[in-house]
């Protein structure tokens, strides 16, 4: 296994504010390479959680996965990511992308053209972190001579993306990919060209293009509490994604619909086959973990956050998988 493969930990915003820290801290000094924060409506703050990550270790590497693009306007995210990039040189990964559709909603800010306003917003970002000044108005942002005063070039931008159009976009214009829960090897796979068809589109010689993969997780001693644990909040995730270019990519599309149509979420914790919990997630003994983030990394992940199902036992989590899946792995600590 190539050493550049990565491990890390999602610190999900359901986690209170006070424990980030110290989870951070235990983190980089059980091994972790990364630590990633999501930002879901309206937990903890994603570009907050990774101020206290950075600021709390000296090492490890932090990255916003992700942040909606529709959120923020374009010029107030470069300044929030330039400020952390220049604070902690080279251990902040930007990841942006949509958000999630219901949320936006809620706060009427869900775009007409998904694609269109993560464009914007992406090459806004990048321009401006490289110190360029912006002028110009688009369907979605607005600027006049908007320019950063402390600029921060070489930000490595990844794109949140699950479907096939934004996937290609984010071949073409991010750095990187981060790939959502649920995913199994056949979707990273799927996913890996559709990445390699967007980075078609550009020209000259092209950096590594690194994807990302987050996983529902759960490690124990006794596989069956494993699964168990991560059965509910798969289930979940499945029934509110639906059919989508992911579900069909691992051939589970038409079972989710039948399944979900005839009861909803609870209709799935009931009748996910132990076969999906196996492909979809990481679960079970440390054997059987390790086994699963191998045949991420073989199907084209370049790193992969584990996305603990049990928030309240993240430490547990964390040193379980420390002391007990690490060494099992090819890659090294």
């Amino acid at each position: 296994m190539s050493k550049d493969k990565g491990l890390g930990l999602v610190l999900g915003s359901a986690i209170v504010p006070e424990a980030l820290a110290p989870l951070a801290r235990e983190a980089e000094e059980l091994g972790f390479d990364e630590l990633w924060f999501s930002e879901d409506c309206f937990f903890t703050g994603g570009i907050s959680g990774a101020a206290i990550a950075l600021a709390s270790t000296e090492r490890i590497r932090v990255g916003l996965g992700i942040v909606s693009a529709m959120l923020r306007h374009p010029a107030l995210l470069a300044m929030e990511v330039a400020t952390l990039a220049r604070a902690f040189p080279d251990r902040l990964t930007a990841g942006v992308g949509l958000g999630v559709p219901g949320w936006l909603r809620q706060v009427g800010r869900m775009p007409e053209s998904p694609l269109g306003a993560v464009t914007e917003c992406v090459t806004a970002l990048r321009r401006l972190l490289d110190g360029q000044r912006i002028e110009g108005k688009g369907d979605y942002f607005a600027f006049d001579g908007v320019a950063l005063a402390h600029p921060a070039g070489g930000v490595p931008i990844r794109l949140g993306a699950v479907g096939r159009k934004m996937l290609q976009l984010s071949g073409e214009i991010a750095d990187g990919s981060i790939l959502s829960v649920c995913a199994g090897p056949e979707y990273i796979r799927w996913a890996r060209r559709q990445v390699e068809i967007g980075r078609a589109r550009r020209e000259g010689k092209l950096p590594p293009h690194r994807i990302t993969v987050f996983s529902l997780y759960a490690v124990d001693p006794d596989g069956s509490q494993a699964r168990a644990a991560v059965r509910p909040l798969l289930a979940f995730y499945l029934g509110a994604d639906g059919v989508n270019d992911l579900t069909r990519a691992e051939g589970v599309a038409d079972a989710v619909a039948e399944i979900s149509g005839r009861g909803g979420v609870d209709a799935l914790v009931a009748e996910i086959p132990d076969g999906w919990l196996d492909r979809l997630a990481i679960c079970g003994t440390p054997e059987q973990c390790a086994t699963r983030i191998t045949e991420f990394y073989e199907a084209g992940a370049d790193s992969i956050a584990l996305f603990p199902v049990a928030g309240d036992r993240l430490s547990e989590t964390a040193q379980l998988t420390a002391r007990s899946v690490f060494s099992l792995l090819e890659v090294t600590k």
